[in-house]
């Protein structure tokens, strides 16, 4: 696993796991605004 070096001044990609939309926050954006379903981090690996 690589490490990822986050600031919270940093925008991130967010994925949602069930449509795929794609959003850049600088916090986590909580549910998915198209579906409703969980998002993940794009730049946390997924194991």
């Amino acid at each position: 696993m690589r490490d990822v070096m986050q600031t919270p001044d940093e925008e991130t990609p967010y994925e949602c796991f069930e449509c795929g939309t794609v959003i850049v926050a600088e916090d986590d954006p909580g549910p998915c605004p198209e579906c409703g379903s969980e998002m993940r981090n794009r730049q946390t690996p997924l194991e």
